[in-house]
């Protein structure tokens, strides 16, 4: 009788399942978790007819949330590219649910916020969708969604890192070993920081 190594995912009765296992295991459903919720939100938006697509679901959410912000802020903010969030903010200026607003820290970059119109819409949205939630997910205590998020924001954090790469560079050692803890920055990593320090 040949042994079955277990199927990726699964762990043997009794084992307690390393961490990086069980974080595999997060990670694996974020992408499929990702792609539901963007079809029900779609259904949803097309059901009560706001014209809304998924994206700009999620960009009124953030104006919502935080306040009016650039283009550059709303892209870090939800961690996208400034061309899809750009689209979006033009076709919710089509529909009267965002405008441009001056930007008294950056005159060439305009603030973009909420219309009363699309203020209402985010509001009415998000209040059928809470009401979906407690509906359907009433059996997940506090403590667990609480867990949750503490996991997905730590999972955001250090793969923020990895996708960045290393802020710091690695120390370097001399002929013998010795660590040199004093390593300039390149001429050019210093300008390409500043420059995306400076971006707004």
């Amino acid at each position: 009788m040949t042994d079955t190594a277990p199927a990726s995912g699964e762990h043997d009765a009794g084992e307690a399942a390393p961490a990086e296992a069980l974080l595999y295991d997060v990670i694996r459903r974020l992408w499929p978790l990702h792609r539901t919720v963007v079809r029900a939100v779609e259904r949803e938006l097309k059901d009560t007819g706001t014209g809304m697509t998924a994206g700009e679901h999620a960009l009124l959410d953030a104006l919502h949330n935080e306040g009016p912000r650039t283009v550059p802020q709303l892209a870090r903010s939800m961690g996208l590219d400034r061309q899809p969030v750009q689209r979006w903010v033009n076709h919710a200026m089509e529909l009267n649910l965002v405008v441009t607003a001056p930007n008294p820290a950056h005159r060439r970059s305009s603030l973009i916020e909420l219309t009363t119109q699309g203020a209402a819409a985010i509001r009415g949205i998000q209040e059928f969708e809470a009401a979906e939630l407690r509906q359907r997910l009433a059996d997940l205590p506090a403590a667990d969604i609480r867990t949750a998020l503490h996991v997905l924001d730590r999972l955001g954090e250090e793969f923020r890192h990895l996708a960045n790469g290393p802020r710091v560079p690695p120390e370097e050692t001399d002929t013998h070993g010795n660590r040199d803890t004093h390593t300039p920055s390149h001429p050019h990593e210093t300008k390409v920081a500043n420059a995306h320090n400076g971006d707004v």
